[in-house]
């Protein structure tokens, strides 16, 4: 079904009870700001801690159209700055993630228990309007559905786009699509892989060092090396605060999009680099229980400004199961020493 042709049904979920139950805690007599910055609430994102919700704030222009705001902070535990002094880009990544189940939910009405199934999802950046400055980077970004897609009267799936907007400047475009599942399909189709079913999650593996794949802690590191060049095998660490922010039944997206991001760092040699580009595809679930494999291999256009890219593929029990091509910009730190 087209965009065009669908019409809207809102949500049980009310936003202006939201705000009047935040608004009842301000005693009268003081001076405030004509507005007051918070997040959504985390649910509506499917994060547990509110330090990981980056969105803020949102409104519907028209059916297909809304305006939402969101802020990145200057210094964030795992979205850290990156090729001396930008922000992370894969905190547009997790921005864009958070975009779609908020829609899905405030906006579209899926239920709260039902899932969302990411298949792709990817992003651009400006780099001139990417620094790191003394606040945190206020963001508005325009969201318009480009593919409304129901089962009945309920939403089966959404492909949407987005421009991030900084100070009036365009700092990043990216968009995704994911289709959403009710409890009962979920069971169904994850079988034996549903939280206390009859599966084993493997041991954690050793990390690559951490500088040759871009990080500075061993606990971020998401690749463990084997015996040949550009290629390594998933580092799954549940226990990460932020990649697994809580229980999960399967390998998150984003911890993928961040071995895309950690390979290109090894297969380029750089220690450091301003990612410019990721776009982002995922086949299939990526299971606890059984070993993933990551390829990276150069693609042979360079830029003149010295852009290059690299395409990282993930293969589980033999079948593809992620795939993405990362444009790496000339930011940042010389290719790496050989001690290392």
């Amino acid at each position: 079904m087209s965009a065009s042709t669908f019409q809207v049904e809102r949500t049980a979920f009310d936003r202006e009870m939201t705000r009047g139950a935040k608004a009842s805690t301000i005693k009268p007599g003081g001076f405030y700001p004509t507005t007051l910055t918070t997040t959504v609430p985390k649910e509506l994102v499917h994060r547990s801690a509110v330090a990981e919700v980056m969105l803020t704030d949102w409104e519907r222009v028209d059916d297909t159209h809304f305006v939402m705001s969101a802020q990145w902070p200057r210094g964030h535990s795992f979205f850290t700055p990156v090729a001396d002094g930008y922000h992370d880009p894969l905190i547009g990544c997790e921005t864009l993630r958070q975009i779609g189940i908020l829609l899905g939910h405030a906006e579209f009405g899926v239920p709260f228990g039902h899932q969302f199934l990411v298949w792709d999802l990817d992003i651009a950046v400006r780099p001139e309007h990417l620094r790191m400055g003394y606040e945190p980077a206020a963001l508005s970004i325009d969201v318009h559905c480009t593919q409304i897609n129901r089962r009945g009267r309920n939403l089966s799936g959404l492909r949407f786009e987005a421009v991030f907007h900084r100070d009036g400047n365009v700092v990043a475009t990216g968009g995704g699509s994911f289709s959403c599942m009710a409890p009962s399909v979920y069971r169904r189709v994850r079988g034996e892989h549903m939280p206390g079913g009859n599966w084993y999650q493997l041991p954690l593996i050793s990390p690559a060092a951490p500088q040759s794949v871009g990080r500075m802690s061993p606990m971020d590191v998401v690749l463990s090396p084997t015996s040949e060049l550009n290629r390594w095998q998933l580092r799954v660490d549940t226990r990460h605060p932020v990649l697994f922010e809580h229980a999960v039944d399967h390998v998150p997206g984003m911890v993928l999009v961040e071995a895309a991001r950690q390979a290109t760092a090894a297969a380029l040699g750089r220690s450091s680099y301003l990612p410019l580009g990721i776009a982002n595809e995922f086949k299939r679930y990526v299971e606890l229980d059984s070993p993933c494999l990551i390829e990276a291999s150069l693609l042979p256009e360079t830029t003149p400004g010295g852009e290059q890219s690299v395409l990282v593929t993930a293969h589980q029990d033999g079948a593809l199961v992620f795939n993405s091509t990362v444009t790496a910009g000339s930011h940042g730190s010389q290719a790496l020493t050989n001690d290392i």
